[in-house]
């Protein structure tokens, strides 16, 4: 049988159609619920907000093509019913907020911050760390970047029937008239019945000169996969505390307290072992290791890894993020002058692959335990006490 393809947002269609909606009986597949279902969201912030959800039968999930084909939330169930596990977390934010809400021009550098509560977001593609200024006090990189805020060109469904697959692709351009121009292109996949989903990135340099990218994936988890006595588990060969404030924490980098008001949050950087496939991966699972989430990648690709620890109150964001990363999300010259950024020729296109699985019994948590372990082989892990000179800003005032 041959795929079958819809476009959903294309240049120039003015919006005409923003309600598409597919399901298993309407493509005559017995034995299967799915469904996807395209919307536009009206009110306050969320206003002229594209989305599309998938429901592969199991498991969930918002892609907002308005935010850079970010992912919302995802849900392990059926979303709304008794039971059924939200993926994400509960931001402040009360997103999904539309970027013409999000100022990333203001002065503080910190703009990124008014939109931000998905699930999975992007972080580049100029830039994906910590924002940076020149001489003058004058904002030249904001925190995080700008793709995240960015909207898609264009987006595509396709069905797969050889592997029963669903997949949303999405193009999204960074731009700027004699600056740069870079393009992403990204296909978010699941197959029907999986609890999980893959993403495949394409960056490509439109220019005529060679360019630099960045790319960061912000996978964001609160409760329940989130609380006191959940833990990280990762096949570190080394790690480094970002800067003082989370080397106050180095003793217990990989487990997490409850909520916490006033909490600052702690980030390590690390340097992960990957099998012989160069792929590796994290899991985050709960205190009872009745739930997890793994996140997975190819070192090639992402080589570098953040633990974004913030356990402030439920009220004010209970949240961790599990980051891979072509780079530290320190200031964009600091890792330029290191060489951590994606070297694009004129025409040249890069990829990148993650994926994420829901893991929603013991058995399961207990596999994915054991792959870490497999992927780690034995390494001992290099658990600096400080900031490391070359790592991060701090570790070289150090």
């Amino acid at each position: 049988m041959a795929d079958k393809h819809w476009t959903l947002i294309e240049p120039g269609s003015g919006g005409k159609n923003p309600e598409f909606s597919l399901t298993a009986a309407e493509l005559g597949i017995a034995g299967h619920d799915f469904h996807v279902r395209q919307s536009r969201l009206r009110g306050g912030l969320q206003e002229g907000v594209e989305s599309v959800e998938i429901d592969n039968g199991r498991f969930s999930f918002v892609v907002l093509p308005t935010r850079g084909m970010g992912i919302w939330k995802g849900w392990l169930g059926k979303r709304g019913q008794p039971g059924t596990v939200e993926v994400g977390w509960q931001s402040p934010v009360d997103g999904p907020v539309h970027p013409q809400f999000v100022s990333l021009a203001d002065p503080s550098g910190l703009g990124f911050l008014d939109g931000f509560d998905e699930w999975i977001v992007r972080c580049g593609l100029e830039s994906n760390g910590a924002p940076e200024f020149d001489d003058r006090g004058v904002l030249k990189y904001p925190l995080h970047g700008r793709i995240a805020n960015r909207p898609a060109s264009k987006v595509e469904l396709t069905f797969d029937d050889q592997h029963n697959e669903i997949q949303l692709t999405g193009v999204v351009e960074e731009t700027r008239f004699l600056f740069r121009r870079l393009r992403l292109r990204t296909t978010i996949s699941t197959r029907l019945g999986e609890s999980g989903l893959r993403i495949h990135d394409e960056v490509t340099n439109l220019g005529s000169l060679p360019q630099e990218a960045q790319l960061l994936y912000h996978i964001n988890f609160g409760p329940p996969f989130l609380e006191k006595g959940s833990r990280l588990v990762a096949p570190v060969a080394q790690l480094v505390p970002r800067d003082p404030r989370a080397a106050e924490g180095i003793d217990d980098w990989a487990e997490y307290p409850g909520p916490q008001a006033g909490y600052a949050e702690k980030v390590y950087f690390a340097d992960l072992v990957a099998g012989t496939d160069h792929r590796t991966h994290v899991l985050l699972e709960n205190a009872a290791k009745t739930l997890g989430a793994s996140v997975g990648f190819d070192k090639r690709q992402l080589p570098h890894f953040m633990l974004w620890k913030n356990t402030g109150s439920l009220a004010d964001g209970y949240v961790t993020g599990l980051e891979p990363s072509t780079n530290y999300p320190n200031p964009r010259s600091f890792e330029g002058e290191r060489g951590r950024v994606v070297k694009l020729a004129p025409g040249e296109t890069a990829s990148f692959d993650v994926s994420v699985t829901i893991h929603a019994d013991r058995a399961s948590v207990a596999a994915a335990e054991k792959a870490v372990a497999a992927v780690a082989g034995g390494c001992t892990p290099h658990v600096f006490q400080t900031p490391q000179r070359d790592w991060s800003v701090a570790g070289n005032k150090t």
